[in-house]
């Protein structure tokens, strides 16, 4: 029903995860993003954007045959409201999530990964970068776990808020002690202690068996596209 363009990135873990916990059909198709699949014209037809996730549903609830979707934020919306799942019903606890949902594409997802980017990837490190991003990052654990300090989960149940944001907690790769962050810390591991969310990751490793980024070529891909690499 569900074909799930994907790689290991935190942004693929979040398809994964939600269908994973739904149990909705779905057929992996890897696109490894260091070897540039990412550009093939097949998958741009899909996502213009070159980015993974993506996904065709091949039975949408609406008129005009299969529906291609790219931006996880947006596939996550409409996944949760076409299997009535992970997404709260009542108006108001509804628009709660899409802000947290927002708030995690607009702000954790971006600020997070130019984290990684200085902190991992860039050819010499430049410390403004770095702490510009590592502060920012800390600043965005912190509204996360004052959310979570009177709930278990960012919108009280469990939802494609939090199934977002999760991805995007690595304190390891961020420069971030979670023990600063204690309601942020136990809502990670209950999330982590999901099965869905096992069998999410476990499915990564097995797609992905080298994840790190190891030669020149794969970093050229990756990191240097602009203008040109649009097509």
């Amino acid at each position: 029903m569900i074909d799930l363009y994907y790689w290991t990135t935190p942004n693929g873990h979040k398809l994964t995860m939600f269908l994973e916990e739904t149990g909705l059909p779905y057929t992996l198709k890897p696109v490894n993003i260091s070897r540039g699949e990412q550009f093939e014209p097949e998958f741009l037809a899909i996502a213009p954007n070159n980015r993974i996730p993506a996904i065709v549903d091949h039975a949408p609830a609406m008129d005009g045959g299969s529906l291609a979707m790219f931006e996880s934020g947006a596939i996550l919306l409409y996944l949760a409201d076409k299997t009535g799942r992970l997404v709260p019903q009542a108006p108001r606890m509804r628009w709660q999530c899409i802000q947290w949902l927002f708030w995690q594409m607009a702000g954790l997802g971006p600020m997070a990964g130019q984290n990684h980017h200085f902190g991992s990837y860039a050819v010499e490190p430049i410390p403004y970068a770095i702490d510009r991003y590592v502060n920012e990052t800390a600043r965005l654990y912190a509204v996360l776990d004052r959310q979570l300090r009177a709930r278990e989960f960012i919108v009280d149940d469990y939802s494609i808020a939090d199934i977002a944001c999760y991805p995007w907690i690595q304190p390891e790769r961020q420069r971030q002690n979670l023990d600063d962050f204690p309601d942020l810390k136990r809502w990670k591991e209950a999330i982590a202690a999901r099965p869905a969310t096992a069998r999410a990751y476990a499915i990564g490793k097995t797609v992905n068996v080298k994840p790190a980024i190891s030669d020149e070529a794969s970093r050229k891909i990756l990191f240097g596209q602009g203008r040109h690499t649009v097509r």
